[in-house]
């Protein structure tokens, strides 16, 4: 009568162990604390809540995943990712970055409330994005530089180079180009307004001074004060 050796048996039981975890398990993101960038500039104050904590943010401090930034009345923030790609946090705003993988080019970004001009790389790989999320809906872009804002239930996007999808909850989309500007509220299923020309200044989110980046764009991002 045969018996097995050793590496049989060990083989077997090294199976039978990865059988058993849950498949939820396999499936479950990337722990946070996993690197994202840092901020290159503030204007205080800026904090970022992590693991429970509240952190102070400064110019140099690291940016993980499931780090939520939030600015005060006046203050403003510039993250720079790790592909390159930045981010302009406007005064009284709340952002999740919910991960931000540069190799694979996977980026999911979460704006509770406020104002976020952002200036993404291009996107190369099939399966990369680059998303902000909202409560009313989901910009998701193929290298630009578009602005976004939700405030009073709305959702309002403004694209300067490039072009942003910007889509409802359900699944509704337009595509906005460059010089374009639409609109989606959290309550409306119809989808997003048809995009329309910004000429001069816009109303509202975007005037004529220049953001964290140094472009033109919302009087709330100015830099010349950083």
């Amino acid at each position: 009568m045969k018996t097995k050796s050793p590496y049989a048996l060990g083989l077997a039981l090294l199976l039978s162990l990865l059988m058993s975890i849950p498949a939820e398990v396999w499936a479950a993101p990337q722990a946070a604390g996993q690197r994202a960038g840092e901020v290159s500039r503030v204007i205080p104050a800026v904090s970022i809540a992590r693991s429970g904590k509240t952190i102070n943010a400064s110019a140099k401090t690291p940016v993980d995943w499931q780090d939520l930034v939030n600015t005060q009345v006046n203050a403003r923030a510039r993250i720079a990712l790790d592909d390159g790609s930045v981010l302009n946090v406007g005064s009284e705003s709340s952002m999740k970055v919910v991960k931000h993988d540069a190799g694979a080019q996977q980026t999911e970004l979460e704006l509770t409330y406020g104002k976020l001009r952002t200036q993404a790389q291009k996107i190369a790989k099939p399966d990369g994005k680059f998303e902000v999320r909202t409560p009313a809906g989901v910009a998701g872009v193929v290298g630009t530089d578009f602005f976004v804002e939700y405030a009073n239930n709305t959702m309002n996007v403004i694209a300067f180079e490039g072009m942003v999808k910007v889509c409802n909850l359900a699944g509704v989309c337009v595509m906005v180009k460059a010089g374009q500007m639409t609109s989606v509220r959290s309550d409306d299923n119809s989808g997003p307004l048809p995009p329309t020309s910004r000429r001069g200044s816009a109303p509202g989110p975007v005037g004529n001074s220049r953001d964290l980046s140094g472009h033109s764009g919302g009087s709330d991002t100015d830099h010349r004060d950083a």
